[in-house]
């Protein structure tokens, strides 16, 4: 995990544009859907654009959270290119959202918890500079805890809710056959 500081905001920006990015992933917590939330921040520091999880509700993938804040952005400044901008959001992204980033001019990702599933690791970097000529600066770990406890609280609800489907499927399977 990487905790130094490369955005241009400095540490207490950064932790309240995260805390923004969370209110946004209780957002997605509180429709079922993954909590991810992001921002999309100008160079002066001017939230453009927010987003949270919305792929199980529009039925689409591309309803990420940093897709939607991007896209909000891009409409608030009339062009796709967010040059100088920094994205803001509570888990490491995946690769799609990352190359997006790139596509989209982003200078700085800032992000979250770590993803060791789904994110799109460092060492995966080297397909980021097919897009850009300068590197994608990307900074990780900005209150890592509160995003990790929604995703926690999140996967926890999933599986208690299987597991008591489960139940319920065997019970009914067991009076069938009495």
């Amino acid at each position: 995990m990487m905790n130094e500081t490369i955005s241009p905001f400095g540490p207490k920006q950064d932790k309240r544009f995260m805390c923004q990015a969370l209110t946004l992933a209780r957002k997605a917590l509180s429709r079922d859907e993954v909590p991810i939330g992001a921002i999309v921040v100008s160079p002066e520091g001017v939230v453009l654009g927010r987003g949270y999880n919305n792929v199980i509700h529009a039925r689409s993938q591309t309803e990420h959270a940093e897709a939607v804040a991007m896209r909000r952005a891009g409409k608030k400044l009339g062009d796709w290119r967010l040059e100088g901008c920094w994205l803001f959001v509570t888990l490491q992204p995946c690769a799609m959202c990352m190359n997006l980033s790139n596509l989209a001019r982003i200078s700085g990702v800032v992000y979250g918890a770590e993803s060791p599933l789904f994110g799109y690791h460092l060492d995966k970097g080297a397909g980021l500079r097919v897009y850009k000529k300068g590197a994608l600066a990307i900074q990780g770990g900005v209150e890592s805890d509160e995003a990790v406890q929604l995703l926690k609280q999140f996967f926890s609800e999933k599986r208690r809710a299987r597991d008591e489907r489960k139940k319920q499927r065997n019970g009914s399977s067991q009076r069938e056959a009495s």
